[in-house]
């Protein structure tokens, strides 16, 4: 059977990728026993206030965002040709979304501005339009780092590829109700693992694994990731 026009276009875009970059992945887990909680009890609200079903998603990508805030490396992109890194002020996260047809990438931009509930929404709006081919090109563009939620299909570990330019993709594994030793007790948690693919070229493995146990940190405790949410 022929490659479709897009598969064509993700096999290119995957080529050129491994070509310019040095892949390395990262993984470490997060307890994320108070997220769900707290998501379990927003999703109820937030169907019956806004008429959608909230997933734990934006609970992620407003995590990311807060953990980026102390490293900005994470969400920068490389300047090959003038030899420069360059910072970006905003958070545009590319959503790797699975579609019938292939891989599409729909970026929520300005995520840094943005509450759980908008960014909520607006996922669910980007994933309807991935699903039925109504993405503009506009509306698949910008990505400055990329999410890609493994998770729902079972897995826990991923080693994706980075999505050019960005400098950084996570993966996101299956939240799995784990034994965990807590105060001397062993007890079941959520838990999850997180797989943080990083340009080798400029981040250092030590600055990927800072970022990650940062993103662990505030998944763990997520209270203040709710204050205007």
């Amino acid at each position: 059977m022929p490659a479709t026009y897009l598969r064509k276009k993700i096999a290119e875009h995957m080529l050129a990728s491994k070509r310019t970059s040095a892949h390395v992945t990262h993984v470490d887990e997060a307890d994320v026993t108070e997220l769900f909680a707290l998501y379990k009890q927003a999703k109820e609200s937030y169907k019956e206030k806004h008429g959608f079903n909230l997933t734990i998603l934006p609970f992620f990508m407003k995590a990311l965002v807060a953990a980026l805030a102390d490293h900005p490396l994470i969400n920068a992109a490389y300047d090959e040709a003038a030899g420069e890194i360059v910072y970006h002020k905003h958070v545009h996260i590319g959503l790797a979304a699975d579609t019938p047809e292939g891989l599409v990438v729909p970026v929520v931009k300005h995520a840094q501005a943005k509450s759980i509930l908008a960014m909520g929404a607006e996922v669910v709006e980007l994933a309807a339009k991935a699903r039925e081919r109504r993405l503009t090109l506009d509306e698949m563009k910008g990505a400055t780092v990329t999410i890609t939620n493994i998770g729902p299909l079972g897995g826990l570990i991923a080693t994706p590829i980075l999505n050019q330019p960005n400098l950084a993709i996570l993966a996101l594994g299956e939240i799995k109700d784990r034994p965990v030793v807590l105060d001397g007790a062993i007890v079941a948690r959520k838990m999850i693992y997180l797989s943080l693919t990083f340009d080798h070229r400029i981040i250092d493995g030590a600055e990927a694994a800072r970022f990650v146990s940062s993103l662990a940190a505030i998944l763990a405790k997520p209270g203040l990731l709710l204050a205007g949410a």
